[in-house]
Formats: C-alpha cells, sequence, structure tokens
C-alpha cells in the first residue's frame, strides 16, 4: 500500500489561540528527533510525502532544524502549515532545507494578531512567499470565507496581496474560473474557502452514507505515536494503533482498519465521528 501523504504531527502545542481549531483532550507534547526517526524509518516504504501537521504549529517545535533534516535525509518530500506566526524567528532553519510546500494560514491572523499589526504581519508574509517561492510552493490560505465577521480583514488581505501582485479585486475572487485558487505568481498561490468546522463526536451526525480519502489516500500520526485514519481525527477517537510499539503494516491491518476502509469503498459510515465531519468527496 503506497499512500499519497502521511501527515505527522511533530507537536500539538500552538503559539495561537483559534476559536475555529479544535481543543484537544491530550497532553501537550513535542516529539523528539528519535521518535521522529523512527516514525520515518517505519512509513517511508509507504510514503513519499509527509506533511508536518495536524493540530499545533510545526515551526514551534525547538528541534524543528534536526527533524527537518531527518526528513530530508530519508528523501521524503517535506510539506508545512503553519500561521505564519514564527516564520521571520525560523526563516533562516527553512532556507536551509528542501521543502515541497509551505502552506501559511493568513485567516489565523485575524484573532492572534492586533488589527493594528495585520499590514505587518500580511507583509512579512508576502515577502517570506517571494524569498521562498523559487524553490518551494507557498500557498497562502484565507479559510473563512463564509465567515461575515471576517470581511473586514478579509478585505485588507486582498487589497494587499493584490497590490504586492498586481492583481485586481477581480481577479482574486472565488469563482468558476478560478475555483478556489488563484494563482498569485510563480510558485504562490492563494486559496480561499470557507472555515472549516471540526468533526466532533459530540455534534449531530448526519453524513451517513459517504466516502472519504482516510486510509486510500493519506493517514496521520499524532505527536504520542497514535495512527489515525485522517488528519481530522484530532483526538485519536479512531485510533488504530501506536507507531512507536508496532509495525505500521500491521497497524494497517487490524480490523478497524479495515472495516473503516471497506465502508468508505461502499459509502458507508462506520466509525460515529465520520458521520460529523462535513468533509465530503464524490
Amino acid at each position: 500500500m503506497k499512500f499519497k501523504k502521511i501527515y505527522i504531527e511533530i507537536t500539538n502545542s500552538c503559539n495561537f489561540d483559534c476559536s475555529f481549531c479544535f481543543k484537544t483532550s491530550r497532553a501537550t507534547k513535542f516529539m523528539t528527533p528519535d521518535e521522529f526517526q523512527t516514525i520515518v524509518d517505519k512509513i517511508r516504504p509507504f510514503t513519499n510525502y509527509i506533511y508536518l501537521h495536524v493540530l499545533g504549529e510545526p515551526l514551534l517545535h525547538p528541534q524543528l532544524d534536526e527533524i527537518l533534516s531527518i526528513a530530508e535525509t530519508a528523501g521524503l518530500n517535506i510539506n508545512i502549515t503553519t500561521n505564519g506566526g514564527l516564520l521571520q524567528r525560523k526563516k533562516d532553519i527553512l532556507l536551509k532545507h528542501s521543502i515541497r510546500q509551505i502552506n501559511i494560514s493568513l485567516h489565523d491572523a485575524e484573532e492572534n494578531i492586533k488589527p493594528e499589526k495585520w499590514d505587518e504581519y500580511l507583509q512579512t508574509m508576502l515577502d517570506f512567499s517571494i524569498l521562498f517561492s523559487p524553490k518551494t510552493y507557498v500557498c497562502l490560505r484565507l479559510w473563512n470565507s463564509t465567515n461575515e465577521a471576517s470581511e473586514n480583514f478579509n478585505a485588507i488581505c486582498l487589497k494587499k496581496i493584490g497590490q504586492q501582485f498586481c492583481l485586481s479585486t477581480d481577479d482574486l475572487k472565488i469563482d468558476e474560473k478560478n475555483g478556489n485558487g488563484v494563482k498569485l505568481a510563480d510558485h504562490i498561490f492563494l486559496q480561499r474557502a470557507p472555515r472549516f468546522e471540526w468533526p466532533d463526536e459530540d455534534n449531530e451526525q448526519t453524513q451517513t452514507r459517504k466516502t472519504c480519502y482516510a486510509l486510500r489516500d493519506h493517514i496521520a500520526i499524532l505527536a504520542g505515536g497514535e495512527v489515525i485514519p485522517c488528519c481530522l481525527d484530532a483526538d485519536a477517537n479512531m485510533k488504530l494503533g501506536n507507531i512507536f510499539t508496532e509495525k505500521l503494516t500491521n497497524i494497517l491491518n487490524t480490523n478497524k482498519a479495515k472495516d473503516i476502509k471497506k465502508g468508505f469503498e461502499q459509502r458507508k459510515v462506520v466509525e460515529p465521528i465520520c458521520a460529523t465531519c462535513g468533509f465530503i468527496i464524490d
């Protein structure tokens, strides 16, 4: 079995506190380089791409340099999702390594950066994007298009982005032509989407007939080593095993993993938390 990507949560700690983010009951943890090496050794036959994100801010990890070196030595394509708050501080570390793509969640700044600092934050993100674009794809994410309270923040973002790349407001619209993504420059993109809602077993279970990329396209590994079917199971409700103590092949061949995968192949939801997830594919 080969996955398109595997998510690895090197820490579940974050320097931002977003109201829309999942609040985990797990203890705060930073994965050690030795633990990360163990994971890389075990997943290498299963994928060529890793995404350093589930919960938490990966750039907050104090041993980020060593972790990136481990992934790079293994020949993995590294993808990072960040809120951008630490990009300036970690810029030199990131420049040292071969990173395939960096996703910057601009929408996180609305609640965590003072309004008078928005312009400075955005300019830093744009400068960073231009600096890294010769060797790294950069995706600027504005995932709050349906949130009325974010209209002012979004307008400021779009104006700043338009000025930087000489694009009009119409050029940055979400429409049939652009879909939810707009190319700003070589290797630099803007992605707009509605605010995401995390699945939660306490929510109403309405999505009982659907398929999903879980266990087909990807899996995720949390900071404590828990292997989960998808990157949205942030509290390990569907824990399949622990990669620190088990072989990944054995984990993927458990009855639970097989039942979840088979269920999605038949458009059936097996796990209760999946019925609360708004992510649907045709």
